[in-house]
Parts: C-alpha cells; structure tokens; sequence
C-alpha cells in the first residue's frame, strides 16, 4: 500500500469516527427543541434588541440640567450674568425665581427642584469694591451623582465668571489655558459608554441563566436520567447541552452590536473577527457558572435565584457603570473574579479604541484561566450529581 492511500484510509478512518461521535443525536435534539419552543427562541433573540433600546437611552451616566430655582436678593447686572452663566454649563435649568430660602427649601423638599441659588443683596457691591462676590448653590444631596454634577458645574461657572471679570478689569488674557481633548468618546456620550457593556451583560444573563435552567428543567421532568441511559457519553451530553446557547449567545451579540452601531453611533474601531474569537472564551466561562449553578439547584426556580444572585455581582461590580478604581479594595477583588470585568475591557477596547490582540493578552489569560475552572469544576461536579 502506498503512503497516498495509507493517508487516504487514515482521513476517512478519522471522517468516519466523527460521522459516529454520540455528539451529533444530542445536538440534532437540542436543535430541534429549540425550533418547536419559537417563544423561547424568539425571546433570547428579540429581547436583546429591547434591552438594548430601553438601557442606551435610560441609563445616562452624565447628569445635565438639574431643575434649579433662584434666590436673587441683588437684583443687578452682575447677578443675572451669574445666574447666565451657571445656565450655560448646561448642568443647571432654571424653573423658577423664588422669594427667599424658606421657599427654595419647600421647592427642594417636594422634588420639583434639586439645586437652589441664592443671591445676596450685597453681590455687585462686593464685586465693585474690589472683594470676592459670595453666592451658595443649595444642592439636594440624596443623589450623590446628581449633586457631584451641581457641586462641578457650580465651581465651573465661579471660575468662567471669575475668569471673565478679571479680563474686563486688567484687559490681560489668563496666564494658564488648560486645552482638553478627550479621546475615543469626544462627545461623552453614555450610550457609547453604556451599549459595550450590555453586549456583556446580555451574553452573562443567557449563557447562566438559560443553561441553568434549562440543565434543571431536564431533571424536573426526567428526562435527563432518560438520555443519561442512552449510549451518549457524557461528555456529548453536556456539549450537545451547551454547543446551542453558543450559538444564540453570537446571535444575540450580533444583534445588540448591530444596533448599537445603527441606532446608538457606537464606533467600531477595531478588528471584529478578534471581538468574536474573545467572546468565545468569555461564553465558555459563563457557560461553566450556569453548569455550576445546575449542579446545586433542583428546580427552576432555584436555578433563577442563583442566577439572580450572580447578576448583581456583575453589574455593580465589573466596571459596566461604575468604575472600578472608585470602589473598596474588596470589591475589587471580588470583582477580578468575574469573567465579565475582563470581557467588558475587551469590548471596549476592541469597539471604542480599536486595540489588538497584544493588549488584550492579560483579559485573554484571566479569562482562559477563569473558563477552564469554571467549566472543569462544572463538569466534573455535574457528572458526580449524574451518578
């Protein structure tokens, strides 16, 4: 025989086994389950595209023109181009002149108003005289975010006003200009920002919560006792399980980035194929958390709740809106354990800075590293629950 035909018989002996893996009656199952149940189909795939929607318009993390009412006890010149100039940071709306505190405390108190401004009588005079014109910006601190963006806005429009009256009296321009030019989202927009990120979330919310509940729901109707006695392998079993929420999981980071360029102005800078090949590794990780949970939870409803229970975690935890420098030391830690805080820094750095694969080693080998445990102590507690 020669070696041509030795290759020969050795690919097809190697076709032929592929033709025999057990895999392929698990997954022609699978596949099938999912075109008979169209709603649950249809709610992993058009759901996203809601999400999507509803989150890049509602969650905005710059806080712009806070309802703001205004004690003006001087009545001059220099006192509404004060009150002008707080208006032009665009983090300040006026809805009303009140007569004095008391009122500016009812207005606050009953929310049509989160920020008052009170004006002394003596303002213009102290101005004139030489002396350092006082205001006091009155701020409903119950919303820290809102009253850091009425605490920034307030010192930026003493500083422009302080700016302009010094030009006026010495007719000099300012010694220091300060030019800022901000990369990769000039227009801060929080969409740009927020849209990344929920490619994440949604890919964390079907990867763990489908397939654990969907691993549950086998047992609750004993159906997975039935095909563990059947001549499929185990490990056939779980990747026939687990191969179609891969699929779904690309389906739906397909339609969210889809929209988030066409509806959101989301830039796509980098080398998308990279993207998708990170995610890859990402699913996985989520896979073997949902695998996980399945091996502790006996019903659905269970199975939800620990879902649940690893959501929150990712939300307010892996940086998708607050930043992560800005928490306690173990909440960081705590953080560095979730495969999200990696995929979010690949998703941001592909779609918004167009960075490659040599940047993004550490977030590849955090998330090979938490994948592989994840899914290995999964299996291998999922085959003992099996037993």
């Amino acid at each position: 025989m020669t070696g041509a035909d030795m290759t020969g018989a050795a690919d097809a002996g190697w076709v032929s086994r592929v033709r025999r893996w057990t895999l392929w009656p698990m997954l022609w199952k699978e596949f099938l389950q999912l075109r008979r149940d169209r709603l649950t189909f249809a709610l992993m795939t058009g759901l996203p595209a809601i999400q999507l929607v509803l989150f890049g318009y509602a969650i905005q993390t710059e806080v712009r023109r806070l309802p703001t009412v205004v004690v003006d006890a001087s009545r001059t010149r220099e006192s509404r181009a004060l009150i002008q100039v707080l208006q032009n940071t665009d983090n300040f709306r006026v809805v009303a002149a009140v007569s004095g505190r008391e009122e500016a405390r009812r207005w606050i108190e009953r929310g049509a108003a989160r920020v008052a401004l009170v004006i002394p009588p003596e303002f213009q005079r102290d101005i004139r005289r030489g002396h350092t014109g006082t205001a006091q910006l009155l701020i409903d601190a119950a919303d820290p975010q809102s009253s850091g963006a009425a605490i920034a806005g307030a010192q930026l429009a003493a500083q422009a006003r302080s700016a302009q009256l010094l030009a006026e009296r010495v007719a000099l321009r300012p010694p220091v200009d300060i030019r800022v030019r901000p990369w990769y989202n000039p227009a801060q927009k929080s969409a740009t920002f927020i849209v990344p990120g929920i490619v994440g979330i949604l890919l964390t919310i079907t990867m763990t919560l489908i397939t654990s509940t969907a691993i549950v729901r086998e047992r609750e109707r004993g159906t997975l006792e039935q095909l563990i006695v059947t001549p499929i392998g185990k490990t056939s079993l779980m990747l026939g399980k687990l191969v179609p929420f891969v699929l779904v999981g690309y389906v739906q980071m397909s339609v969210v980035l889809l929209l988030g360029v066409l509806v959101f102005d989301v830039p796509l800078r980098g080398n998308v194929l990279l993207l998708y090949a990170m995610a890859l590794v990402f699913i996985v990780a989520s896979l073997g958390v949902g695998l996980l949970i399945s091996t502790f939870a006996r019903s659905q409803a269970q199975a939800m709740q620990l879902s649940f229970f690893f959501m929150l975690p990712n939300i307010l935890l892996s940086g998708y809106i607050f930043p992560r420098a800005a928490m306690p030391e173990p909440a960081q830690w705590i953080g560095l354990a979730l495969p999200l805080t990696y995929f979010l820094d690949v998703l941001r750095g592909v779609l918004l800075k167009g960075v490659g694969l040599r940047d993004l080693l550490p977030q590849l080998g955090a998330l090979t590293a938490l994948g592989t445990v994840l899914l290995a102590g999964s299996v291998r507690r999922f085959s003992k629950t099996l037993d």
